[in-house]
């Protein structure tokens, strides 16, 4: 086998691994992601996953990039599509919706299953995932300051608006967690609420 086939394989290898660590860690965690359970899981050997990821951190870190890759799929890159400001604003709001109601993980919102676990926790995992929250809040805000310039929102407070729909989003991914049915309903009420219809 030449060296590009074993670099090409062990790539696959790796994003197979981080993409069911990603499941994993919505449902339990990163901090309950352990090289040997994602062995077992995937029926690799433990060395195989080691050598692969080294640490429990590298393992944790490649596990968030996943999921930013699978979220900016799932949620974000479709919406770019609809016309900057209030009805990009709402793709985004609907593409989330639709990333938490599928579910894309198996636990829900990734992000709302690992921030809690990281917040208080200094180092580079905490760091990805603040990253990941500020990439974030910084696109709705852009959106709905785009709205506010085209005098679509009822909200003048940009900050505050970006605010009250990322809880009312995560509010919603745990009601939806618990079978609430109408928990997307909800989120497009808030979302109406700020922006002029």
């Amino acid at each position: 086998m030449s060296t590009d086939q074993r670099l090409a394989r062990g790539a696959r290898t790796r994003r197979a691994i981080t993409r069911h660590a990603a499941d994993v860690a919505s449902v339990e965690g990163l901090t309950g992601l352990t090289l040997g359970r994602l062995a077992t899981d995937l029926g690799l050997s433990k060395s195989g996953v080691a050598t692969l990821f080294r640490t429990k951190e590298q393992l944790q870190l490649a596990t968030v990039e996943t999921a930013r890759e699978t979220f900016l799929d799932a949620v974000v890159r479709p919406a770019l599509e609809a016309p900057e400001g209030t009805a990009r604003l709402r793709a985004l709001v609907e593409r989330w919706l639709s990333y938490a109601e599928r579910p894309v993980f198996p636990g829900g919102c990734f992000w709302a299953a690992n921030l809690p676990e990281f917040d208080s926790r200094p180092g580079p995992v905490h760091d990805a995932l603040r990253r990941q929250r500020e990439s974030w809040l910084s696109l709705l805000a852009d959106q709905f300051r785009h709205a506010a310039g085209a005098g679509e929102t009822a909200e003048p407070d940009v900050g505050l608006a970006v605010f009250q729909i990322d809880a009312a989003l995560n509010a919603a991914n745990t009601a939806l967690r618990l079978g609430e049915p109408d928990a997307a309903d909800r989120v497009r009420r808030v979302v109406d609420g700020l922006l002029r219809r």
